[in-house]
């Protein structure tokens, strides 16, 4: 059985690291309220035609992903604002390190199929977000229910305590031992990114919606250089924590002109581990 917390209980966080140590997952009820929860599926709908405008529906049909939102922040400025949630920077800070950088943020409108009809691809195939084990975590998850899971709906399937081996499990054990992720809209599903998952089997009859982060140590690569991506001003214009989890600070010179800066105008900070 996964654990079940709500952000209104004082020890929840503390509780999650527990989770995550032996499970891998834990799911952290009522961190979105109503009105945020709103803001975000018009977002979402938002991205997702400016996805569609940008890359076009054969080089996304191409790319074998159904209903994968790369880059929202980056044609609705709502995204940002799921990086200066607490709770979810509480995650982080406790999780994985107060200098931790995101490594990817990706908005999700789960289509609905038939019965037997679910396409086969990486989403709904089990993997780990993170591919290597470490044997110390440098990758955490940070799910946000936008819509209600269920397992009708294409809930994340897990499996508990798969984080803790380097072995891959066979598909046998994967396809027995997952559990469907069940929670209420306005959810935190916060996992281990070396835990083996898959996206569900979403045979509703409607779209689910939601949005996943993952979170690592400076020293990785983000998935999306989001700096050079979203560009200098709309990075600026951000908290500093965010510009932060966002790579500002994490930068790799590329002239010596930017490497002879004096420290303070750098573009990395010293003390990013």
């Amino acid at each position: 059985m996964l654990a079940s917390l709500s952000v209104r209980d004082p020890s929840w966080l503390s509780m999650v690291g527990e989770a995550l140590r032996d499970a891998g997952c834990a799911t952290v009820t009522d961190v979105l309220d109503a009105a945020f929860l709103e803001e975000t599926r018009r977002a979402l709908f938002r991205a997702r035609e400016g996805v569609l405008a940008e890359v076009g529906a054969a080089r996304l049909a191409a790319a074998g992903e159904v209903g994968v939102l790369r880059l929202p922040m980056k044609f609705d400025p709502h995204f940002f604002r799921f990086l200066e949630l607490p709770p979810l920077l509480a995650v982080v800070d406790a999780m994985v390190g107060e200098t931790a950088i995101l490594h990817l943020q990706n908005g999700f409108i789960l289509p609905s199929f038939e019965p037997g009809a679910v396409p086969a691809v990486f989403q709904t195939s089990f993997h780990r977000d993170f591919p290597r084990h470490l044997g110390a975590r440098v990758s955490v998850n940070a799910m946000f229910a936008i819509d209600a899971f269920s397992a009708e709906n294409g809930a994340t399937l897990v499996v508990p305590g798969s984080h803790l081996k380097d072995a891959a499990p066979s598909p046998a054990y994967l396809q027995r031992t997952a559990l469907p992720v069940e929670c209420p809209a306005g959810s935190m599903v916060v996992f281990d990114s070396t835990l083996w998952h898959a996206a569900g089997p979403n045979t509703s009859g409607r779209e689910r919606l939601a949005i996943n982060h993952q979170f690592t140590r400076s020293f990785l690569k983000q998935q999306v250089d989001y700096v050079r991506a979203l560009g200098e001003g709309p990075v600026l214009a951000q908290r500093p924590r965010t510009q932060q989890l966002l790579g500002w600070y994490t930068r790799v010179v590329t002239s010596l002109d930017e490497y002879y800066r004096p420290e303070a105008d750098r573009l990395y900070r010293r003390g990013q581990g």
